[in-house]
């Protein structure tokens, strides 16, 4: 017979299993659900009942729709990489210059976004009839703002943006090209395709806040994507 401490490990692993197995669960449920038929439409019953599990599961990992959503955000912050794409652009702030920079946040940008903006878009629609939603999707910007102000101080440390572009300068255009808004109105409303969006933020970041060099954004000029 197996000593009882390690019945106890394989008892809390088994656990631990389970309860990311019906948090995943709930994730994907109440995404498709969401995305299809709104955040007020959407209910915590109708997202355990897709999830199968009880509605108490769903109140005690996520405490709520808002909650739901929170989760859902960070996780399309990760991207689809095995690595978090957060994880992936400070490794390049450490080796990058200025071009390389932009280039590599273009790319993350283009993975990141189709996962990011359908929920911003979901929460902007019930943010005018429901405080949640509002204070959430105040919540993700702020997120947002913070991380391109620490980009803005990433891209001027290598030397190569404009001269008498100041931090704010930089971190508001950062803000700017890399909100939900401009993916649904290029990707989603005009049907670009993710790797003419990646390349129109290369080089709309480029050209507002570099000065002008031989980077990828020079070398990729022209090219048909």
């Amino acid at each position: 017979m197996a000593p009882p401490v390690k019945t106890r490990r394989y008892d809390a692993s088994n656990r631990r299993a389970l309860a990311e197995e019906r948090r995943a669960a709930i994730l994907a449920a109440a995404r498709e659900l969401m995305l299809r038929d709104g955040y007020a439409a959407t209910t915590i019953g109708t997202i355990a009942g897709d999830a199968g599990v009880s509605t108490e599961t769903v109140y005690k990992a996520f405490g709520g729709k808002p909650g739901i959503v929170r989760a859902l955000y960070q996780q399309a912050l990760e991207g689809a990489g095995g690595e978090p794409a957060e994880r992936r652009s400070n490794r390049l702030r450490d080796t990058a210059n200025g071009h390389e920079l932009v280039a590599g946040w273009a790319e993350l940008g283009r993975e990141v976004a189709a996962r990011v903006a359908p929920l911003a878009i979901l929460l902007r629609d019930a943010a005018a009839m429901n405080p949640a939603a509002r204070s959430l999707l105040h919540e993700m910007d702020q997120a947002r703002l913070t991380r391109m102000r620490d980009n803005a101080r990433a891209l001027l440390a290598t030397g190569d943006v404009r001269p008498g572009l100041t931090r704010r300068d930089v971190t508001d255009t950062l803000f700017a090209i890399s909100s939900p808004e401009v993916f649904e109105l290029l990707v989603m409303r005009q049907g670009w395709s993710s790797k003419r969006f990646a390349r129109f933020q290369r080089e709309t970041m480029a050209g507002a806040l570099l000065v002008p060099g031989s980077g990828p954004v020079e070398r990729a000029a022209g090219q048909p994507g």
